[in-house]
């Protein structure tokens, strides 16, 4: 588009003819001056990953996929090619040229630099705690509508299938990849075109190597190269099938700052507000999604997905462990388990009351003083 508009707006007789040599300085002062943008633009790219991965934890990369990054470079090499390009189609024109052409120049610079602002802002922000927490909370809630839509009935919840006879086991030859989606109404009509039974072993946010069994495949011959490309790989995991992965950075975080070497339990306490947050919103939610028909209403692909209990062991176990040396930390999370306790639904909460009482036993074993007299559920 810069290249199309370098050629094309200089030739508009729109408005007052201005010299064209002065013209032509001016849009190679601009092009090369926003250039330089863009190594203003990597450097708080740089910057932001690597405080993320060395403050927060490595997996966070939102900053790096926020589209302000991408669209601002964009931009910023259109505006550039613009300018010279229509600098150099002046040079070879006429005496004079329509003042449409800087005044264009000068309007994109503009927006150049509101950009540019905003991705500063928003650099900014990706450096703070509280805005990092938000994005992965926000990120989560929009996976969570769009994968968890029932609510939680613990007497009609579907029961697992049984594993047919005469499987055949379907194994990955590849490097080793992370899967991060799967192409379900892809994998359903594949299952229906060879009229069988696919059941993946493997889930959004696994890590696949060689020799790996992807799926168990009944009634029917499938390859490998077909049930690949119903899958989408990658080195990272990501938030598009993966509910299991803002519990994960929420509870790195946590766990980066309960460590010796940072030893900063509020910032646990504010990843464990989040957690509390996530696994009360998917308490009354039916977990058991992981079952896909046809049309005819026969069971053609089975997905593994986390149950309750994984949630909470991914969510909490660790941190437990790890709260242990902070009574700030440890009182958190026994006010988040009894949170739970009060407002989940009575058949899930086993897992968490023995959570609880794990808890319970080292707060009165590391501080008896200050868990006598603290308040809790």
């Amino acid at each position: 588009m810069g290249l199309a508009s370098g050629l094309l707006v200089p030739l508009f007789p729109l408005g007052p003819q201005v010299d064209s040599g002065r013209v032509v300085t001016l849009l190679f002062t601009l092009g090369f001056g926003v250039i330089g943008l863009v190594s203003v633009i990597y450097s708080m790219l740089f910057l932001v990953v690597q405080f993320s991965a060395s403050a927060f934890t490595p997996r966070l990369a939102l900053f790096r996929d926020e589209p302000i990054v991408w669209r601002a470079f964009a931009f910023t090499v259109g505006v550039f090619v613009f300018s010279i390009t229509a600098g150099l189609s002046i040079g070879a024109g006429t005496a004079t040229v329509s003042a449409f052409v800087p005044c264009t120049a000068m309007v994109l610079s503009l927006v150049a630099l509101g950009l540019m602002r905003t991705l500063q802002m928003k650099a900014f922000s990706s450096i703070q705690l509280a805005h990092s927490l938000t994005a992965i909370a926000t990120r989560a809630h929009r996976l969570f509508d769009a994968l968890y839509v029932r609510p939680y009935d613990p007497d009609g919840a579907p029961a697992s299938p049984l594993p047919a006879a005469g499987a055949t086991a379907v194994l990955w030859s590849g490097p080793a990849v992370v899967v991060q989606r799967i192409d379900v109404p892809a994998l359903v009509g594949v299952a229906k075109e060879h009229d069988c039974t696919i059941t993946l072993l493997v889930a959004p946010g696994a890590t696949v190597t060689r020799g790996t069994a992807l799926a168990e495949v009944t009634g029917g011959a499938l390859s490998e190269a077909v049930l690949r490309g119903t899958l989408v790989t990658g080195v990272e995991r990501t938030f598009d099938q993966d509910p299991g992965l803002p519990f994960r950075l929420l509870a790195d975080i946590a766990l980066r700052a309960l460590s010796p070497a940072v030893n900063d339990p509020a910032t646990a306490v504010e990843s464990m507000d989040r957690l509390e947050d996530l696994l009360t919103r998917l308490a009354d939610r039916e977990l058991s999604i992981g079952h896909f028909f046809d049309e005819g209403g026969r069971l053609r692909v089975t997905v593994p997905v986390p149950d309750w209990e994984r949630y909470v062991r991914t969510a909490l176990d660790d941190l437990v462990f790890a709260a242990t040396g902070s009574p700030m930390a440890l009182r958190r999370m026994r006010d988040l388990l009894g949170g739970l306790v009060e407002r989940i639904p009575e058949s899930r909460r086993a897992v968490v009351r023995d959570r609880l009482q794990w808890v319970e036993r080292a707060g009165s074993e590391a501080y008896p003083l200050i868990w006598a007299n603290g308040t809790g559920p």
